[in-house]
This record gives C-alpha cells, structure tokens and sequence, in this order.
C-alpha cells in the first residue's frame, strides 16, 4: 500500500485520450475552433467536445462585471460594490421589461474534475482516494485559499509557464493550449478539453476544493467527470451537492434520485443564488457512503452582506429597515427587511413590511439570521467582517479559518484501489483528519515530522513557498493534494494583528461522530448550521465552551478570541483518545495548534 500501483496506467491513459479525443468536435468555454488551428489561436489545442465550462461575464442579476486584477496581473484583494440597501431595478431582457430587486454582488465562477488521486498520511502511508480536484484558482488553492473567482479572472484562461514546446522537467508535458500572445494565469479556468485531462487526471484534493462567495452572488460551478484512472472498471458518475444550502432547485441539488448525474468525458455546471451567510460544506452524492468515505468532500462558506456594508453604518437599521425611502442605515430607511426573499419576517422588534406578530404565523422561524432584541449603536468599522447579517457586530472576527473533520479506513481506501467488493459494513477509520491531514502535518511541514523517521522514501513532498503537501503519483508525477495546514496565528493584542478567528467547523466523517476542545482560549458558538444562534424575539444564545460535538452532517461557526490571553501554544484537539492517532501510531490524529503571539 506504501507503493501505488501503475500497471493499468500506460494503457488506461491511452483509452481515454481516444475516447476523448473522439468526442471533440465543438467549442467550450469559449475557446472554439478558429480559422487558424482548432484552438483558434495557432496552436494545436483541441477546441471543442463533451468537455463545456460556462461562466458569463454578466447577467440580468448583475449587468456590470468586475475584475480581481487587470489581466496578465497576480490577483489583488478587491471589494466588491457597497451594499447599500435592495434597489428595484428596471431591465429589458430578449425585449420583455423586467424589474429585478438588487443586493449587489456579482458573478463568480469556479471549476473543479470529479477523478481519483492520493494523499499521504502522517506516518508515511499513501491512501488512494476517489476525490475532487481544482481545475480553476490552481494557484490559490495550492496556497490554501478558495479557488473561487470573478468571471473576468475566472475567463481569463489557464497558460501553464515553462512554455512553449520543451518540458521543463522530466515526465512534464508541454500545455496544448500555450499561446505566447496571451498572459499566463495560474487561476483562470480550463476550457480546452485535452488540458482539462491533462491537469484533471489524479488530480484529486483532500479537503476537495474551497469554495467561498458572498451573499446575493450568482456562483457557476462546472464539474467535469475525468473519470478514475486507477479503477478503469468503475464508470463512476459524480454530483455536486451543496449540503443543507437553504432553498437550493433540485435541478442543481446533485441527488441523483432528483436530477441528473454526470457521465465519465462530461461536464455540467451549476448555478445557484447565495441567499444566507453562513458555514456549509459540499459532496458528491453518488452512494454516498462510499464516495464520501473516499474523500469527495469539501468546504464551502457564504460570506454575509454585512460584510460590504459603507463605513460607519448603523448595523441595525441596514437590518431592520423597511421602508422604500430613506437614507441606508437609517429609520425609516431601506434595509434587509424590504427584499422579502432574505427577510426574516415577524423577527426582533422590526417585522417586516406587511407582516404583523401573533397566532398568524408570520414569524419565518427558518430564518437564518432573526432581527436583534434592540439597537445596540453598533456600527460597521471599515474591512470588518462578520459570520453573519447580525445587526449588532456580535459575530464580528478578523480571520477565517475553515477546518473540515474527516476519517478515512485504510482498508476501505486499499480495497477501493484494486477490483474486490468493498465491506461497507466493517468500515472503520483509524487516520482522523483535519483538512485531510493529521498532527503533526496539520502544523509542520513534512521535513520537520518525526513520523517520518525511516520512512524517508515515502514522505511526500512539500511545496516550498505554500507548504501543500504533495504525493507522487501512479504516473510519476508529484501533485499537492493537501493544501490546507490547520496552524492558528492569532495576537493577544489586537492593535497587533488578527485576534479573533471564525472557526468554520464541519465534520463530514462517515463513521464516527467527532468532539474538538480548546483549552486555555474559550470558543463562542455563533452558529449551527449555517444558522446564527438567536431566538426569534432577537436573543443571541451563543454558547461559550472549551469543546463542541459534531455528526457527520453538521457544521458551526466558533469565535477563538486571543484578546488578553498570555502568548504561548494551544491545542485544539479531540479528547477521544483514540481519535489522537495515525492508524497504528499514537500521538496523532485530530489535532493542531493555536499561537498566541503579543
């Protein structure tokens, strides 16, 4: 197990480029077939096929585009257009007039290859695992960071450097869709189809891809299905699902019992309307047991409207307000209330226009932010974020730190590997991961884990610059499938730095339920289930703890604040003993780290 297998490789390879390559006949993604190559740009890129990536610039919903960075520049932070209450807008569509109520936001794009790939364990061993990779915001990911983009990032396309024509490594291969007159971009999206399985192939991440947007955004995922290079004998279809996302169409929900699944050599993207801030986490929905106990499971979080607010106001106006005229941040003046679609009617001391209290059933109790009891003065301070649309500041932090709970059975994994039927039944994980790795790696790079000690030829590797974590691959190649560390920085003293962070829990693990303490720094649960923790008269019910319990299928939102807290090392752990190991090796498992520095 220590040693993937490559027999099946060289021939597999060759099956599915003919396949393919047979199939490739129209354009995608807006790269087509051109007079001057296939490409379209004199290149030999294939231009067309099953293979189909979908991001518009524009819609109906946001008619004007915007852009991280100026093309052929390294993405730069960029804020996206103040939220300054619901504006009614007037448009003609294919000549009908419309009006649309608009929140601001924008499009954003991401795309991701539904295959295999491995990882590596912290004492040494290599799993095999059925998993989602990036095929957008590469480079983003590989620095731990959500591959998520602006459609003008998102479509400016993918040029790997080291081009034109001579590997630059050995076993690389040049990339078809090279074109010297245009700027590399190592986190636009893929639309050639012959770079989609170049790049898609083993390519699988653990945690899958982040993916993190902001209320009111429209968010276009395309998945394409590369298929499993390491089992050709599974044709294996793969969906999206976004776990516990409020009011999402069946049609784009990935249960495959309600809507359609996604075939070996194509693509389908989805499309969904952020509605409510809060911690999700998303998975294949394909026997799902099997798939997830595979490791097709990632993170998702919806950042709230709040967040875009202008500087300086009233937190609980820009919630409570409903009237149609005023000043935002006013009374009477537009606020969250007047856009019924995210209201929360009947809540806190404000119901929305047309709602009353009482027996009548006004009051929306699935509302995932209430109104607060009061007015408390808070206002917003400029670059503040918050967890959710709270109106009070109560779930303010100032870094984001998103950690996905998993097990994996080697056993299951090593069977899931070869051609035997898997034992569902005696599934049992005994490596414990956060954000697919175990303690020591949640912390260290692999070059400092004693785990490691005469397993020399099997450490993976690590990217110098990022510290991912990289495997070497059934082809050879090295591919950095662990890119999330869990080490927590924080500063006992604000005016130095971050001190408070937004835990984003979620335990996606398949067999056990998981308990994380934090002793020395309290946790202040916010949320549960992306849902703020607050009563419908408008009580905040947050819970202070040193530990939290999670199911498989759940997920919360914790504020970790070092303000006053003596600098040192914490843990953040599990206290179920034998969750603190790496199979057969103890001292591992559910752990990492928090520094508190002056």
């Amino acid at each position: 197990m220590r040693k993937p297998y490559r027999v099946l490789l060289p021939l597999t390879l060759i099956c599915l480029a003919t396949a393919i390559a047979g199939a490739q006949a129209t354009g995608v993604g807006g790269v087509g077939i051109g007079p001057t190559g296939p490409g379209g740009n004199g290149t030999t890129a294939q231009g067309g096929g099953s293979f189909r990536v979908q991001c518009p610039t524009t819609t109906p919903l946001h008619p004007t585009a915007i852009s991280n960075s100026a093309p052929g520049t390294p993405l730069t932070e960029a804020a996206e257009p103040a939220y300054t209450g619901p504006a009614v807008t007037p448009e003609t569509v294919g000549g009908q007039s419309l009006s649309y109520t608009l929140n601001g936001g924008t499009v954003k794009c991401q795309e991701i290859s539904g295959g295999d790939g491995y990882s590596t364990m912290a004492d040494g061993n290599q799993i095999f695992m059925f998993s989602f990779g990036p095929l957008s915001g590469m480079d983003l990911i590989k620095n731990g960071q959500a591959g998520t983009l602006f459609a003008a990032d998102f479509n400016n396309y993918y040029n790997e450097p080291n081009q034109p024509a001579v590997a630059a490594a050995p076993n690389d291969t040049p990339d078809p869709t090279y074109d010297p007159k245009r700027a590399n971009s190592l986190n636009g999206g893929i639309a050639d189809p012959g770079t989609i399985m170049e790049i898609g192939v083993l390519n699988g991440n653990i945690p899958a891809p982040l993916m993190a947007f902001d209320e009111d955004d429209e968010f276009f995922l395309t998945l394409s299905n590369v298929g499993m290079i390491m089992r050709p004998d599974l044709f294996e279809e793969h969906t999206v699902h976004f776990h516990g996302y409020p009011n999402a169409s069946s049609y784009y929900d990935g249960v495959p019992d309600a809507t359609w699944a996604i075939n070996i050599g194509g693509s389908a993207t989805y499309y969904y309307v952020a509605p409510d801030a809060g911690t999700y986490f998303w998975h294949c929905h394909i026997t799902p047991p099997e798939h997830l106990q595979m490791g097709m499971v990632g993170q998702l979080y919806v950042r709230p409207r709040q967040n875009r607010e202008p500087a300086g106001t009233n937190l609980y106006n820009a919630v409570a307000g409903s009237a149609t005229s005023g000043t935002f941040g006013s009374l009477p003046g537009p606020g969250m209330q007047s856009d019924l679609r995210t209201a929360c009617p009947g809540t806190g001391t404000t119901p929305a226009a047309g709602y009353t209290y009482g027996a009548s059933g006004s009051i929306d109790i699935l509302c995932s932010a209430p109104i607060p009891l009061a007015d408390t003065g808070a206002v917003q301070v400029a670059g503040a974020k918050y967890a959710y649309d709270d109106g009070d500041g109560s779930t303010r932090y100032d870094i984001d730190v998103p950690i996905q709970i998993h097990g994996f059975d080697p056993n299951f994994h090593f069977v899931g590997m070869t051609f035997n039927p898997e034992g569902f039944a005696d599934m049992k994980d005994k490596y414990f991961l956060l954000n697919g790795r175990s303690y020591p790696d949640t912390i260290s790079a692999p070059s400092t884990n004693p785990g490691y000690a005469g397993l020399t030829p099997n450490a993976p590797a690590q990217d110098p610059t990022s510290n991912a974590i990289g495997t070497e691959d059934s082809d050879g190649l090295t591919r950095y499938s662990q890119p999330l560390p869990t080490l927590i920085t924080l500063h006992s003293s604000p005016a130095n730095g971050p001190s408070r962070a937004l835990l984003r829990i979620a335990d996606l693990d398949v067999t056990e339920y998981q308990t994380l303490a934090s002793l020395g720094i309290p946790m202040t649960v916010v949320g549960f289930n992306a849902k703020l923790l607050r009563d419908q008269a408008g009580n905040n019910l947050f819970i202070k703890t040193n530990s939290i319990t999670l199911g498989g299928g759940e997920s919360l939102d914790a504020i970790l604040d070092a303000t006053g807290v003596p600098p040192g090392t914490y843990f953040l752990y599990t206290p179920n003993l034998d969750h603190l190991s790496n199979d057969a090796e103890n001292f591992g498992g559910l752990m990492t780290e928090v520094v508190v520095v002056n």
